[in-house]
């Protein structure tokens, strides 16, 4: 919420609130953030790039995939000192984890776990700072870089790809099982073709050329290559059933894989076990399988090769998820509220890591929502301001108006420019005025009492509902008595009812507050009455 709360005053922001890792961030240091990347087992380790072009690293530094140049966990950002000024613009990781990026001048950097060589180095030692892939690269540009669990892949302008690591079911496309030290160019029938996307399962390789087709290679036994059977294949192979299909990109999970074509179509294939194919059942599927979602064109596809979840974007910007979701199955594209594909993997992949290197938009496009959080207390095109303990909001009042039935009549029966308010305090008002903007509600629970007031005087359900909700996230035995005070008196029968069973659970504790001693003393003789008949009182 902290994003929320700072941010549409910049327009150029990332909203890396989702991820637990970010959570002791300061809100400053969080309001520079451009791009970030999500990784590690537990999703406990995290990379993120400034606006001025700084890398910073912070987590458990699991064989120093945190590229500090020693093993020690963080939980203060460090900066990489080496990729500072260097502009990443494609970055993916693998289980061990190692790490990969590509940088705007088409370098490649890797660090991190290397016992497969997925380093590129031509050693199997850890790499414990960021280290130029140059080996076979020196004169070519990358563009796209793409990591299985222990091997990766990397895209030039060429449409070349390049692969290196582990190959014990051929994901390095060399043609053999051996682990390949070194890039090497992934040729056979890639010879003369030009690649336009790529990405890894745990251990395949996928990739789009620029006329449509797909190819797979590595391992298959899940049926993940598409190729109509469970063989693993040492060079890319073209899945023929897809001929005639125009594929634009692919993304994979960890033994399966999803690919969109140009008229916003999503086929599905590999493994099954939780839904991620989104087919209805659970059924593996060696074949591309045309997945039902309503009719809506589909702009973007989503999976991550250490989960089994998948999820798509609409055009018109609705999020689908399907897939193992927070442990369940979930065998059917489901509607989520989400803008964005990353918000799926934030809350519901397990881990809850980025599915590819998160950043701001280039354009300046913002959603109706985006805009009007955007121009909350914003004086430039306000037409109205509220006067608030000596404090001034700025507000629209054609918006007040649709949003709430109290600003229609008081608003059609006055020209007024300023209003002053009495009643509520100026952090209760701002929180009002700005829910009337946003939908969400930023206050600790202690000021979601007087919130609650006004939502009640208003006449604002929706309002009075959600300041409960908060209310009741941050109950504690210190401030139950005063919640249920104000419970009683804004008549929240949910919220009263809530906290006189919160402090019969913790009567002990709760009658030893000083709230408790200083109680009402009508509203203590029903507390003690309807306690007993709970039972509270016996032996």
């Amino acid at each position: 919420w902290i994003i929320y709360q700072l941010g549409f005053y910049f327009l150029f922001m990332l909203d890396v609130g989702k991820w637990p890792v970010f959570a002791l961030l300061p809100p400053e240091e969080l309001r520079l953030i451009r791009q970030a990347c999500v990784f590690g087992s537990a999703a406990n380790e995290a990379l993120y790039v400034t606006v001025n072009d700084e890398v910073f690293a912070l987590g458990t530094n699991c064989s120093g995939c945190l590229g500090l140049g020693d093993l020690q966990s963080t939980i203060e950002p460090r900066r990489i000192d080496v990729l500072c000024g260097k502009k990443i613009v494609s970055l993916s990781y693998g289980t061990g984890p190692h790490v990969v990026i590509a940088t705007a001048d088409g370098e490649v950097f890797a660090w991190g776990h290397n016992g497969y060589s997925q380093l590129g180095n031509g050693t199997t030692n850890h790499g414990l700072t960021p280290a130029l892939v140059s080996t076979n690269l020196l004169s070519k540009r990358v563009t796209e870089v793409a990591c299985g669990s222990h091997h990766t892949i990397a895209l030039t302008t060429d449409g070349e790809v390049y692969a290196w690591g582990y190959n014990n079911s051929g994901q390095v496309g060399s043609g053999s099982t051996a682990n390949q030290p070194t890039p090497r160019r992934v040729s056979s029938c890639l010879q003369n073709k030009v690649v336009v996307n790529i990405a890894c399962g745990q251990l395949c390789s996928m990739a789009v050329l620029d006329n449509g087709e797909i190819y797979g290679w590595g391992y298959n036994c899940n049926g993940q290559l598409g190729l109509g059977n469970n063989g693993n294949q040492q060079t890319p192979c073209r899945i023929a059933a897809l001929q005639g299909v125009n594929i634009i990109q692919v993304a994979c999970g960890y033994a399966h894989t999803l690919a969109l074509t140009d008229e916003g179509f999503v086929y599905a294939w590999g493994a099954n076990s939780y839904g991620q194919l989104g087919t209805g059942n659970k059924s593996n599927q060696a074949l591309p399988t045309l997945i039902n979602t309503d009719k809506e064109r589909m702009v973007e596809v989503a999976a991550c090769h250490t989960s089994h979840t998948s999820a798509a974007k609409t055009q018109s910007g609705q999020v689908l998820m399907w897939g193992q979701c927070r442990g369940q199955a979930v065998a059917s594209p489901h509607l989520t509220h989400f803008s964005s594909t990353d918000d799926v993997f934030a809350c519901f992949a397990t881990p809850a890591v980025t599915w590819h290197l998160l950043s701001v938009d280039g354009d300046d496009y913002l959603t109706v929502a985006q805009s009007l959080k955007k121009e909350f207390d914003s004086p430039e095109i306000s037409d109205l301001k509220f006067l608030v303990d000596g404090k001034c909001i700025h507000v629209h009042k054609a918006l007040l108006k649709i949003r709430c039935e109290h600003f229609r009549a008081l608003l059609n029966e006055t020209d007024e420019d300023a209003i002053e308010i009495h009643q509520f305090s100026y952090l209760v008002y701002r929180a009002f005025l700005e829910y009337l903007y946003t939908d969400t509600i930023n206050l600790p629970p202690e000021d979601a009492i007087g919130l609650l007031d006004l939502a009640t005087f208003y006449r604002e359900t929706r309002l009075k509902r959600l300041c409960q909700e908060t209310i009741k996230r941050g109950i504690s035995e210190e401030n139950a008595i005063t919640l249920l005070s104000a419970a009683v008196k804004y008549e929240a029968r949910d919220l009263e009812e809530f906290c006189f069973k919160f402090c019969v659970n913790h009567l002990t504790a709760v009658t030893q507050t000083q709230a408790f001693a200083d109680m009402d003393h009508d509203l203590l003789k029903n507390f003690i009455s309807k306690a007993s008949r709970y039972g509270a009182f016996k032996n």
